[in-house]
């Protein structure tokens, strides 16, 4: 007996267990006893060291098998402490530990040159019409956002100079640091990464490399948006540092309230005013559309107040396709409020002629469900 425990019971996980989950196990243990989290701790150095020791071996598909089949003797780790373990193995550790803590390449060295950078995405807002919304429109917008400077061509220094390998970490962008029995490597903290430095900066855009400029683009907006739709302007964000490339532009619209139509998906609703007798004889009414050409819709006799007809193809266009949606028109039977001495006595006669019982009528059982649940 050596003492060495079990590389699975150290990540406390099974012998079946996917290299999916010896990773997650591993990046669990290293966060925790992780010396920066633990300074002076040297019971967490062992686990953390432990736990390094153990992932390299289950980690590596040939190192496994052998462990699997010999044990500890199998991985010439039967000795105890670190044994036969490489730290060089730490290498292959900078995505689980680089994530973790945001070291950058762990027990390597820094990547030369400078590191170009996104530009950052913009949003601009845009006011529509209804109708323009509907049917499609170009609009011409002024979007103030990030250039590279024209003076010193995106590098921030003066005319006549350039970028200097910065002092610090001799042009790497980082600098390695000692942590316990490892080393780690950091962003250097003169030259943010970039690994340059400037000595001489561009008077224009003072050593930024980019300058704040209006940008005029013209913006083809659909047929059938609404509100809050978004459309995206690939590479008209801002431009990136360091020549690196431009981000992108995203328009949000606003669509106005139209004055009667009420927009549901690609479908219009609307309320038309209808008199008792073309209620009560059936009549042609004109209905207004979008396009401004009248539609005429047939009203047939007997139809009640709040009866709902549809006219096909007058809604708003779907967007990718030539597709539209419908015009929904719900009619409203309106009472009269001042009637004429001669109205009145027609509606006297006929009011004669018609007998009804005023009693409350009984409610479908439709409309009893939807009472109990409203």
């Amino acid at each position: 007996m050596n003492g060495k425990r079990d590389y699975y019971e150290v990540l406390g996980v099974s012998r079946n267990s996917s290299e999916q989950e010896i990773k997650s196990a591993y990046r669990k243990l290293a966060l925790q006893y992780h010396p920066d989290r633990n300074p002076g701790n040297k019971e967490a150095e062992e686990k953390f060291k432990e736990a390094a020791e153990a992932y390299s071996v289950l980690s590596d598909p040939p190192k496994r098998a052998s462990y699997d089949r010999f044990g500890h003797a199998g991985v010439g780790t039967a000795g105890g402490g670190f044994g036969g373990f490489d730290p060089n193995v730490f290498a292959d550790f900078s995505d689980i530990l680089g994530d973790i803590f945001g070291f950058g390449d762990f027990f390597g060295g820094g990547r030369r040159g400078a590191r170009v950078q996104r530009g950052a995405d913009l949003r601009y807002d845009v006011d529509l019409t209804f109708e323009e919304a509907a049917f499609g429109t170009t609009k011409k917008i002024k979007v103030p956002r990030h250039e590279a400077c024209n003076e010193c061509g995106g590098t921030g220094a003066q005319k006549g100079s350039g970028p200097t390998t910065c002092p610090t970490c001799n042009g790497y962008g980082q600098v390695r640091l000692q942590q316990g029995f490892f080393s780690i490597t950091r962003t250097c903290n003169q030259c943010h990464g970039t690994g340059q430095v400037i000595k001489n900066r561009c008077p224009a855009c003072r050593g930024e490399g980019r300058v704040v400029r209006d940008k005029t683009l013209e913006l083809r907006i659909p047929a059938g948006v609404d509100v809050g739709s978004k459309l995206r302007v690939a590479g008209e964000g801002d431009a990136g540092a360091k020549s690196g490339p431009p981000g992108d532009l995203y328009v949000v619209l606003n669509v106005q309230e139209h004055e009667f139509f009420e927009r549901r998906d690609h479908d219009l609703y609307c309320h038309i005013p209808i008199t008792f007798p073309q209620a009560a004889l059936g009549a042609h009414i004109i209905v207004p559309t979008l396009e401004h050409e009248d539609e005429k819709l047939p009203i047939p006799a007997g139809t009640q107040t709040g009866s709902t007809f549809r006219i096909k193809g007058r809604g708003i266009s779907k967007r990718g396709g030539s597709a539209r949606g419908d015009l929904y028109v719900t009619v409203d039977v309106v009472v009269p409020t001042k009637l004429s001495r001669e109205q009145r006595d027609l509606l006297s006669k006929l009011a004669s002629t018609i007998e009804m019982e005023n009693k409350p009528i009984q409610k479908k059982i439709l409309e009893k469900v939807k009472e109990i649940f409203s």
